[in-house]
C-alpha cells in the first residue's frame, strides 16, 4: 500500500520515468526494493508492451511501482516549417542511408494505455505534458491508483489540483529530457526549483515530488527542506547497471568533451534538455510540432545510437549529470538518501 502522502516509503526517492529505454523493469524494481518508488515510462510503448513491463516488474518486487503516461494534446504545428526542417535533415538521412520518418500526430495510444492502468492498477500513475480530465483522475482514485501530474509552474499546479490530482511532480528547469510544460509552444520556465516549490505551495497543499538537477545527497536535503515530500531523480540513475541506457549515451555522460547541457527542440519539436552536441548547434529550430518532429527524426536518432555517433544523438541529461555514477540502483539510491 502506498500512502497518499508518500510517508510509507522508506526513502523519499522516486525514480523518474525515462521513456525510450532507460526505465527497465529491473531498474524500477531496484529503486522500489531500495526503499524508494520506481517508475515505468509508458511513453512510446504499445499498450501490450506496457502490460508486459508492468507484469515483469511485479515479478521483481513486491513493493509499490508507478507508471507514467504522456498526455499529448493536438497542436497547430506549422506544416511549412516542418517540411523545411525535413529538407534540412535529409543530409543526415543520406549519410546514414536511412529514410526520414513521416511527421505525424498521434496521442501515444492514450486510451489503450489508460485501459492498461485500469487493469493492472499500479500503486501510482503519473501524467506528463498535460493534465487528464477530472473524470479520469476520479476514476483512477476509485480504483486505488494514486494519481500525480507533472507541473512546471503555479498555473499548471492549480489546474492539476483542481482536476483532482493527489500528488504533484514539480519539474524544475534543471531536469533532463523533455520539459513537462502543458503548452510546448511556450518557453520553459527558469525559476530555481526551491522558488518554484514555494510558488506552487501558495496554490495547493498537495504533496510535492520535486525533480530537476537533484544529483547529490546535499541537494536532495536542500530540496526536501524547501518543502518537497520526496525528490525524483532520473539522470542520477542513467549509469545504473539496471538501466537500459544505450552504450553511446552512457559513454557521453562520462566524456569530458561534453561540458554543458542545453534545452533544444531539434530532436522532437518539444523542449528537452540534452548534453550539448553538434546536432543542436546545427539545428537551432523553434518549431514546436510534437510528436511530428519526434517521428521524423526517430530513424536518424536510431542510426546515431547504432553507430555511437554522440554528436548526432539525443543525450537527455539534467544539469547534475557530472554527479552520475556507475553502480547498482540500490547503491545510487542509498547515496542520495538524506
Amino acid at each position: 500500500m502506498l500512502a497518499s502522502d508518500l510517508s510509507s516509503l522508506r526513502r523519499q526517492i522516486v525514480g523518474a520515468p525515462m521513456a525510450g529505454g532507460p526505465s527497465t523493469p529491473e531498474l524500477v524494481a531496484a529503486v522500489t526494493n531500495a526503499g524508494g518508488l520506481g517508475f515505468l515510462a509508458g511513453g512510446y510503448k504499445s499498450p501490450d508492451r506496457l502490460t508486459q513491463q508492468i507484469r515483469a516488474t511485479r515479478t521483481l518486487t513486491g513493493g509499490p511501482i508507478g507508471v507514467n503516461l504522456f498526455v499529448v494534446s493536438p497542436n497547430d504545428g506549422d506544416d511549412e516549417e516542418v517540411e523545411a526542417y525535413r529538407r534540412e535533415l535529409q543530409v543526415h538521412a543520406d549519410r546514414y542511408g536511412v529514410d526520414l520518418g513521416r511527421p505525424r500526430w498521434d496521442d501515444d495510444a492514450w486510451e489503450g494505455k489508460l485501459d492498461v492502468v485500469r487493469a493492472e492498477r499500479p500503486e501510482m500513475a503519473s501524467f506528463t505534458f498535460g493534465c487528464p480530465s477530472a473524470t479520469i483522475l476520479r476514476e483512477l482514485d476509485a480504483l486505488g491508483v494514486l494519481t500525480a501530474v507533472t507541473v512546471t509552474d503555479a498555473a499548471e499546479a492549480r489546474t492539476a489540483a483542481g482536476n483532482g490530482a493527489r500528488v504533484l511532480v514539480v519539474q524544475g528547469p534543471g531536469a533532463g529530457g523533455h520539459r513537462a510544460t502543458f503548452d510546448p509552444a511556450t518557453d520553459p520556465g527558469t525559476s530555481p526549483l526551491p522558488e518554484l516549490l514555494a510558488a506552487i505551495r501558495t496554490v495547493t497543499d498537495l504533496p510535492l515530488i520535486a525533480s530537476g538537477g537533484i544529483s547529490t545527497r546535499r541537494l536532495a536535503e536542500e530540496i526536501l527542506s524547501a518543502g518537497a515530500t520526496a525528490v525524483q531523480v532520473g539522470t542520477a540513475l542513467l549509469l545504473a547497471y539496471e538501466a537500459g541506457t544505450t552504450p553511446a549515451h552512457r559513454a557521453a555522460l562520462e566524456d569530458p568533451r561534453f561540458t554543458e547541457t542545453s534545452v533544444t527542440r531539434a530532436f522532437t519539436g518539444r523542449p528537452a534538455r540534452s548534453l550539448h552536441n553538434r546536432f543542436m548547434d546545427d539545428h537551432p529550430i523553434t518549431a514546436h510540432a510534437y510528436p511530428q518532429i519526434h517521428y521524423m527524426t526517430a530513424p536518424l536518432r536510431a542510426a546515431a545510437a547504432a553507430t555511437n555517433d554522440v554528436q548526432a544523438l539525443h543525450l537527455w541529461a539534467g544539469t547534475g549529470y557530472r554527479h552520475a555514477q556507475r553502480g547498482s540502483a540500490a547503491d545510487i539510491v542509498a547515496a542520495l538518501t538524506p
